[in-house]
């Protein structure tokens, strides 16, 4: 029979094993994790607009609409159509507190989600960010 002694440290152990498993592979400054935000915060500097995206989201293509009534190009990173897209989004959490899509920039300045651009849109706000004049459209 074997003796609860060894038992229990065989159990604590394995309890070590997983958690220390679980703590290196989960650390948010993985290398994959490093790499996003980088890739993040270059595109967001190398770009005047810069709109992190799901292709098939209603409130992404809401945002998007935004730039096109104020006939402004953003660039746009479509997280369903990349590898690392999952990666992405993880580190947009880190970065910005959510990982919902979309995630707009202007100037490098963070405007938020599709309410926010809207919102940012509707009170003038975005077009004296990107140093423009627009006539208003309610629709959006």
């Amino acid at each position: 029979m074997a003796s609860s002694k060894s038992l229990l440290s065989a159990t604590a152990a394995v309890i070590l094993a997983t958690s220390l498993f679980w703590t290196f592979t989960s650390s948010s400054s993985s290398p994959s994790s490093a790499d996003s935000i980088a890739f993040i915060k270059k595109t967001i500097d190398s770009n005047k607009i810069a709109i992190f995206s799901k292709s098939y989201c209603p409130y992404c293509k809401r945002a998007k609409s935004v730039f096109k009534e104020l006939n402004q190009v953003p660039y746009v990173v479509e997280l369903d159509e990349r590898a690392d897209g999952r990666d992405i989004q993880d580190a947009l959490g880190e970065l910005v507190g959510r990982r919902t899509v979309p995630q707009v920039w202007v100037k490098g300045k963070y405007i938020g989600g599709s309410d926010d651009t809207v919102e940012a849109y509707e009170s003038g706000e975005l077009a004296k960010l990107l140093g423009i004049e627009v006539q208003h459209r309610e629709d959006l």
